[in-house]
């Protein structure tokens, strides 16, 4: 099998979708599967420093770059445009068996599309949640007609949709797309165990050995919920806690956050390292005691799963995808998405954060049964063996599934 994964950016700035493929593509190599990605060299505001136009290997997984057009308009940019991929990808589409297209709403997914449908070329496409109602309504009417005049054609034509989550495939039914769905979650790569973590994390950042800390490590969006975390706990004062805040996003919503810390009175105690990623990241996530992810909307929410995989509890909200699994296994808190709520998880964890420990233990376990990529790999394998034979897409039952309650 020859099969081509098209996506708009692997870079590390946008966010755990991308870094997921790249695992992704290496675990499917691992079963004999010739995989490989076609991308941009996207990075966010700026571009990737890497060679164009020429397979390259990264992590062990062959990827072509191609340029990514690069105006000074942030919404042309974000549009990922690339002629010199349009070019390749007419020439090369029938080179393999089938294409697994990631993302929606951008150049190179809606144009591998296209170009599929018009060669006959079977492929099957990973919303990455761009589906769910709360993204459907930022960009409101552009989105909407772009759905109408492109994308939902696209979508009608795949041989599947695979959604990372049950949330997510429910939310999109509410489009009455076509074709068969698939709930697979992303995997993850195992990290590997940072002696002394905390205490580490705890002088790298000049805290008391015993200080306890909440991390919030995500996109700086509004769709993350800040707006209601900060809240919440500036009504916490009266506990020790330090609130480390890794991630990066536009200037102006930065300054917005950094407004926020001083109005709740939150700025002494927070850190804000900003978008970190290799040792730093790891350290943060295996020495932090909670993290904290209080989204509108996530169709999967790598982060959850990295902290979990860590041995870090985990605080989400019904929006995060990932919320069934932490509360059907122990795995954390689950709370609504409002100050109140959080407040009050919150209170409860700083008083009983002696428990951290063994809910972690028991998180890392699960995680390294159930989320291992060469597990969720072979599902993904048995999808587009369906799919070249043309019999119906496998599902998968609810043990299989550790999103799903067993």
């Amino acid at each position: 099998m020859r099969i081509l994964h098209v996506i708009p950016s692997i870079a590390d700035v946008r966010g755990g979708t991308s870094r997921a493929v790249l695992d992704m593509v290496r675990a499917l190599r691992r079963l004999n599967i010739d995989a490989a990605i076609a991308t941009t060299n996207d990075n966010g505001p700026n571009l990737l420093d890497v060679p164009l136009d020429r397979w390259i290997e990264i992590e062990q997984v062959p990827v072509q770059f191609f340029a990514r057009f690069s105006p000074a308009i942030p919404a042309v940019r974000e549009f990922t445009f690339s002629a010199s991929f349009t070019t390749w990808l007419g020439r090369h589409l029938a080179d393999y068996d089938l294409l697994h297209v990631h993302a929606i709403f951008s150049y190179t997914s809606t144009l591998a599309m296209q170009l599929a449908r018009r060669q006959g070329q079977p492929y099957v496409t990973s919303p990455h949640g761009m589906l769910a109602g709360w993204s459907l309504q930022q960009g409101g009417r552009k989105k909407q007609l772009y759905l109408k005049l492109a994308e939902r054609a696209n979508l009608n034509q795949a041989q599947a949709l695979l959604f990372t989550a049950a949330l997510e495939q429910q939310e999109a039914a509410a489009l009455n797309l076509k074709p068969p769905g698939v709930v697979l979650p992303l995997g993850l790569a195992m990290p590997i165990p940072i002696p002394a973590a905390r205490a580490n994390l705890r002088r790298q950042y000049h805290l008391p050995p015993d200080e306890p800390v909440i991390l919030f490590m995500a996109r700086l969006h509004p769709k993350k919920g800040l707006a209601y975390l900060i809240p919440a706990l500036s009504n916490l004062l009266d506990r020790r806690f330090t609130l480390v805040i890794a991630g990066s996003g536009s200037p102006d919503y930065e300054a917005e956050v950094k407004a926020a810390l001083v109005e709740a009175n939150l700025q002494a105690r927070t850190i804000m390292p900003g978008f970190v990623q290799g040792q730093a990241k790891d350290l943060l996530l295996q020495g932090a005691d909670l993290l904290a992810l209080t989204s509108h909307s996530e169709n999967f929410g790598i982060a959850v799963l990295e902290a979990l995989a860590a041995g870090t509890p985990v605080l989400v909200t019904p929006g995060v995808a990932l919320a069934p699994m932490v509360q059907q296994h122990r795995l954390g808190y689950v709370t609504e998405l409002n100050r109140d709520a959080i407040e009050l998880a919150l209170g409860h964890f700083l008083d009983h954060i002696e428990a951290g420990p063994a809910a972690g233990q028991r998180a890392r376990q699960f995680i390294h049964e159930h989320y291992a990529w060469d597990r969720i790999a072979g599902r993904l394998a048995k999808v587009y063996q369906a799919v070249l034979a043309k019999n119906p897409v496998p599902t998968f039952s609810a043990a299989e599934l550790p999103l799903e309650p067993v």
